[in-house]
């Protein structure tokens, strides 16, 4: 079986050149897209989340052999998350070899942080099955890179972060407010508030409310642990 020359190219991204055809195309195509004779890439995205699991699980230990368990499962959160792996996806251009049927590429399907990330899963599970666990292991930790070095000062769940800076000073949660929605429908950008009881606050802009909020609640915690 012959692919096209995006998916070509693709392999090249990817640093993986496919035994079997047929897994990669699977794996780059939507469930919008699946009819009852093609297949789409749940089944592989179930199983490439499984050894991105085990690949993360062993890189966090080995990058920091002393390290508690308590430390090392935000650290595994962090580099496992839809987000990270959505972001791995748009630093291979994998929304442009996608296979989105026509109602999902009108709603902006190649810019979505949810399919991204699912179809990275999808990837990784292909080369899994087409190379095995050593290609797939290698392919994760070249394209997560310094991610995995730097993931420590990621890690910290901001919004827990916070509440708990608040509550260690007798103030209660902090609120997280929409005060913008701009963009159009199927790619709306969202401007949240975090603010204290206090009247502390700090805003932030992302491509999804729980990203604003994040990004709010570590912008407010940064510059209030920086006084």
């Amino acid at each position: 079986m012959k692919i096209s020359a995006e998916l070509k190219a693709f392999e090249g991204r990817i640093g993986h050149v496919f035994a079997n055809p047929e897994l990669i195309i699977r794996a780059v195509t939507h469930s919008s897209m699946s009819s009852p004779t093609r297949g789409n890439n749940q089944r592989l995205e179930f199983l490439g989340d499984r050894v991105l699991g085990l690949v993360m699980a062993e890189a966090v230990q080995a990058h920091d052999p002393n390290a508690a368990e308590g430390l090392l499962a935000p650290r595994y959160n962090a580099l496992v998350r839809k987000e990270t792996c959505a972001d791995v996806a748009r630093q291979i251009d994998l929304g442009v070899v996608l296979k989105l049927g026509r109602s999902e590429m009108l709603s902006g399907g190649r810019r979505k942080m949810a399919l991204l990330g699912d179809a990275m899963e999808a990837v990784i599970a292909a080369v899994y099955r087409d190379g095995g666990y050593d290609a797939a292991r290698d392919m994760v930790l070249r394209l997560w890179g310094d991610r995995i070095g730097a993931v420590e000062d990621d890690a910290r769940d901001p919004k827990t972060s916070l509440q708990e800076w608040a509550q260690a000073r007798g103030l209660k949660p902090p609120k997280y407010v929409e005060t913008a929605r701009e963009g159009p429908d199927h790619a709306p950008v969202f401007t949240i508030a975090a603010t204290l009881e206090n009247g502390e606050a700090e805003t932030a802009t992302a491509a999804s409310k729980r990203q604003a909020e994040q990004a709010a609640a570590k912008a407010l915690l940064t510059r209030l642990e920086s006084k």
